[in-house]
C-alpha cells in the first residue's frame, strides 16, 4: 500500500503543470478574467433580483 502511494505521488509530481512563459496564459490575465466572470455573475444575479422585486411590487 505504501508502494502504491509512493508511485502515485511520483506520477502526480511529474504531471504537475508548471507555468511556461511563452506557452501558458499569464497569471495576471487569469486573475483579470476571474474578476470579469465574478462581475458578470454579480450583474446577472442583481438583475434577476431586480426583476423579481419589480414583479412583486407591480403585480
Amino acid at each position: 500500500m505504501a508502494e502504491a502511494q509512493k508511485r502515485l505521488s511520483q506520477t502526480t509530481l511529474k504531471r504537475r503543470q508548471r507555468f511556461h512563459r511563452k506557452r501558458d496564459v499569464r497569471p495576471a490575465v487569469l486573475a483579470k478574467a476571474d474578476r470579469l466572470v465574478i462581475r458578470v455573475a454579480a450583474a446577472i444575479g442583481l438583475s434577476f433580483l431586480a426583476v423579481i422585486i419589480l414583479q412583486a411590487v407591480l403585480g
